[in-house]
C-alpha cells in the first residue's frame, strides 16, 4: 500500500523564526514537537545528517538535512514501514511561511494494517499538534486548534491501559479532545 501524508500550516512568523524551530527538534528547547501528549522524539545526538532515534515505537534516521530549510528522515521501524517523513519550512511572498511535513512510504506487511488502524489517527493527530505548538510558539495563539477526533480519544485510552510500561502517552487528560 503506497501512503502519501501531507499536513501543512501557513505561519505568519517571517521563515527565519519558523526554521528555527525545525532546527530545534529533539533538543531540550524544541517549540514544535508536542511532547505534552505524544511522546517526545528523541535523536542519539543533535539534528543532523546520520543522527538516529524516534518517537514511541517509531524509529528513523536522519539522511537528509538543510538548516532552517527541511529534514529528512528515513524509518528503520515498526516492520513494514519502507520510506521517510519529512518537515519542510517553505517560504511565502509576503513574509511569512509554510511549515510542513509530508509521510510517503510503501506500507508492507503487517504495517497494511496497524498503518491505517493505529499509526494513522495517531500520527494525524500528532502532527496537528505539533503545527498547533509552532504556531502557538511564534505568536502566542492558535487561530484553530486542532481537536482529536473519538477514534483517536479511544486509541489514547486503550494505549494508556495496555502500555503503561512500554511507550507511555503522557498528558493527564488521554480524553482530551
Amino acid at each position: 500500500m503506497r501512503v502519501h501524508n501531507v499536513h501543512r500550516r501557513r505561519l505568519t512568523a517571517s521563515p527565519a523564526e519558523v526554521g528555527a524551530l525545525l532546527d530545534g527538534l529533539a533538543s531540550d528547547t524544541d517549540g514544535l514537537w508536542p511532547t505534552d501528549h505524544w511522546p517526545a522524539m528523541r535523536l542519539d545526538r543533535p539534528l543532523g545528517v546520520g543522527a538516529a532515534g524516534g518517537h514511541g515505537p517509531v524509529r528513523y534516521t536522519v539522511v537528509e538535512y538543510t538548516p532552517g530549510e527541511r529534514v529528512r528522515f528515513r524509518f528503520s521501524a515498526p516492520r513494514g514501514f519502507d520510506g521517510f517523513h519529512e518537515l519542510t519550512v517553505v517560504p511565502e511572498p509576503d513574509g511569512g511561511a509554510v511549515l510542513g511535513h509530508l509521510l510517503r512510504m510503501r506500507a508492507r506487511g503487517p504495517a497494511l494494517l496497524t498503518w491505517p488502524l493505529l499509526f494513522r489517527p495517531f500520527h494525524d493527530a500528532l502532527l496537528e499538534d505539533g503545527l498547533d505548538r509552532a504556531e502557538r510558539t511564534l505568536t502566542g495563539t492558535v487561530r484553530t486548534p486542532a481537536r482529536w477526533g473519538w477514534y483517536v480519544r479511544l486509541l489514547r485510552r486503550a494505549a494508556l491501559r495496555t502500555s503503561r510500561t512500554r511507550h507511555p502517552l503522557p498528558g493527564a487528560d488521554p480524553a482530551r479532545p
